[in-house]
């Protein structure tokens, strides 16, 4: 089919759709992620990020207690703790270490590794392990305890050794070395990954995370981060809330923007069988969902937007082959630490850009709107 007639059939599908669900958003620019949220308000859908998979808990928490956060450039320049929660660079961004964090020579680090210490909170090695000075291999599910432990040595209360061992099932003494190496550090940066906001108490984890990073500031300099494994999630959430007033999982089906990050999740409203046309971009969602969620997906009519071919692609009513962004395709996107930067294409590509159809099936649903709303 060419482009015009998959766009004509994509906005049918979306016009006459009595609950319409857009999902994804990362792999993308920010300029396709705002013709989606207008696509959603147009279609009165239910749009959702892959953050509802990965850092909702933290988001949550942010949005309760607020957060003692940093650009990367900080912590390349004055960053001589680094301490890496639950989360793995090495394997996942890996020039996360040697730019910004682990290897980088800043302004006021000129020794590099030399002159900074890393350490590893995980319930098993990783890649990043290998490489940090300190290794705390934390008993599963016990992040929230360990924070707990910290918390109280931040305000000068000795916690219980024996029940901080058989929680954490590391010894008290270990967690007593490492809140010495935070309060005697110049500068410290806890960067957290979804070993952390995906495991236990999800979002308590994250909470007393950021409430630790703020006590510890009244030692010395302590930020925080997190590391999302996905292209541009961040810059998701935030066209999201720039749209809405609300980073993900948002109805629009009353004419305003309703969030409940419970009831509106992508794979809640599939598993509830509600959805009955499904728009996804950029993310592969079959990964994140559950097997309820895979079973009414198989049994409504998906579009999807991809740079790459998957199953949900293949067997989609209507599926568009885009260019990649960031290499083929400019645009804005928003690094980990929410700094906004502006790609430009590496190479052309015969593909349109995600925005480029979006924008084109926003044009489509709009002269189809006012037909779609005699027939309902």
């Amino acid at each position: 089919a060419s482009l015009e007639e998959g766009i004509a059939a994509a906005a049918r599908l979306l016009t006459s759709a009595k609950y319409p669900l857009i999902y994804g958003l990362g792999e993308t620019t920010c300029e396709a992620q705002q013709k989606a949220v207008a696509i959603a308000d147009g279609v009165g859908a239910t749009i959702d990020t892959a953050t509802s998979f990965g850092h909702a808990p933290s988001s949550m928490a942010f949005q309760n207690v607020g957060k003692v956060t940093c650009s990367f450039g900080e912590i390349k320049n004055r960053g001589d703790l680094v301490i890496f929660w639950g989360a793995n660079p090495a394997g996942n961004q890996p020039r996360l270490l040697s730019q910004y964090t682990l290897d980088a020579t800043g302004m006021f680090i000129l020794g590099g590794r030399r002159e900074r210490t890393c350490v590893v909170i995980d319930v098993q090695p990783t890649e990043t392990s290998q490489q940090a000075d300190h290794f705390i291999a934390l008993k599963p599910g016990s992040d929230f305890e360990a924070l707990c432990a910290l918390r109280l040595l931040a305000k000068g209360v000795a916690p219980d050794g024996e029940l901080v061992g058989s929680a954490t099932g590391v010894p008290l003494a270990q967690w007593q070395a490492l809140f010495e190496q935070m309060r005697t550090a110049r500068y410290g940066a806890i960067l957290f990954g979804g070993g952390l906001t995906r495991t236990g108490a999800r979002h308590n984890n994250c909470e007393w995370l950021l409430r630790l990073v703020r006590e510890m500031n009244d030692h010395t300099r302590f930020v925080c981060c997190g590391v999302r494994q996905r292209g541009n999630v961040t810059g998701a959430d935030k066209v999201v809330t720039w749209q809405t007033g609300y980073p993900f999982c948002v109805n629009l089906a009353r004419g305003y923007p309703r969030y409940n990050a419970q009831e509106y999740t992508a794979g809640a409203t599939l598993a509830r069988r509600e959805a009955d046309v499904a728009l996804v971009i950029g993310n592969d969602p079959m990964p994140d969902f559950t097997p309820a969620s895979h079973a009414h997906l198989a049994s409504i009519p998906v579009i999807t937007l991809a740079a790459d071919e998957s199953p949900l692609s293949e067997s989609a009513a209507v599926s568009f082959a885009t260019c990649r962004f960031g290499l083929a395709s400019g645009g804005t996107v928003y690094r980990l630490d929410e700094v906004p930067l502006h790609l430009r294409p590496a190479v052309a590509s015969q593909y349109p850009t995600d925005a480029e159809v979006l924008s084109a099936l926003e044009v489509a649903i709009r002269a189809l709107l006012p037909a779609a709303a005699e027939e309902h």
